[in-house]
């Protein structure tokens, strides 16, 4: 990790104020360790601590000297890693400023700050000092908008329409807003008059925001007797689910029988024929019919049983 700097006196500040004015901070070798760092910052009258404690101003002037080593250096060198690699420390205050707006979500601000990041790493690729403006103006809204995106398509327990996503955006803005001048609640057809929308279009929004969450099953439910969970409430028992699961259970032993014994179970569960049927078309008694059902369906029992 690199050596990371800090903001000196103002006495240091001031007597190194011409000397950086007119340093040659892009020049010079390339800066591949800390004591390159070094260097580059005392350039800069900024005296080698740590980039986590650099303040604002310091992390500004010596950004600028670092992206146009970044610029200069050659893509994959050892050089363009490191300088890269430190502009993105030198800036993760942008990240957290940025995630902070959203510490009100669900998320872990953790998981907002890493999203962040990743808004970060590409602002940095594609800033260029030609550009003419400070780097966290060029940055912000490229995190936000990363972290923004994660919320879009990965925030939603239920996928809806980009079209009632944004609805839903501009309804909680101008819910809020209209909540602070009526003292209440605006109810639907007010949002409506003031969005110039159908009451219908708004229920739809409204009705699409309770998608971005979902409670637990296990959850107790709501109302005046409460305590039971509410999948108590709202499940059902499905009456065939046992029936099936025994029949997908017995699909192997059946296929494992005699053919003569898949036969007559077809012939008896599955033609429905009676058992002497069944004895005249195989040419054998209906007590022996009777026999060997009993001792096939014992077994396909028995089989049910030990898998449970």
């Amino acid at each position: 990790m690199p050596t990371v700097v800090s903001r000196p006196s103002t006495s240091a500040r001031t007597s190194s104020s011409s000397t950086a004015a007119t340093a040659p901070v892009a020049g010079g070798d390339a800066v591949t360790s800390s004591a390159d760092l070094v260097r580059v910052a005392a350039r800069l009258g900024i005296e080698a601590d740590r980039l986590v404690e650099v303040c604002p101003a310091d992390a500004r002037e010596l950004s600028k000297a670092l992206f146009v080593r970044l610029r200069a250096a050659e893509e994959g060198s050892a050089e363009y890693s490191y300088v890269r690699g430190t502009l993105i420390e030198l800036n993760m205050a942008l990240v957290e400023f940025a995630a902070n707006r959203f510490a009100h979500r669900k998320e872990p601000i953790e998981d907002i700050v890493q999203v962040g990041t990743i808004g970060l790493i590409k602002a940095v690729n594609r800033f260029d000092p030609s550009f003419e403006v400070e780097f966290s103006t060029f940055a912000l809204p490229t995190i936000r908008g990363e972290i923004k995106r994660f919320f879009r398509d990965t925030g939603w327990m239920v996928h809806v329409p980009r079209r009632l996503q944004e609805l839903r955006l501009t309804l909680a803005k101008t819910s809020d807003a209209m909540e602070q001048l009526l003292d209440r609640v605006p109810a639907p057809a007010e949002l409506a008059a003031e969005l110039d929308l159908t009451e219908d279009e708004v229920r739809e929004g409204l009705i699409a925001s309770q998608a971005q969450s979902a409670s637990s099953l296990d959850a107790p439910a709501l109302g005046a007797d409460g305590g039971d969970p509410l999948a108590d409430r709202v499940a059902q028992e499905e009456g065939a689910y046992e029936l099936m699961l025994c029949l997908e259970t017995l699909k192997p032993a059946i296929a494992a029988l005699p053919e003569r014994d898949r036969t007559i179970l077809s012939l008896r569960f599955g033609a429905e024929l009676t058992q002497g049927e069944i004895g005249r078309r195989l040419g054998i008694s209906q007590m022996h019919v009777s026999r060997l059902l009993n001792r096939i369906l014992a077994g396909l029992r028995a089989e049910l049983l030990a898998d449970a």
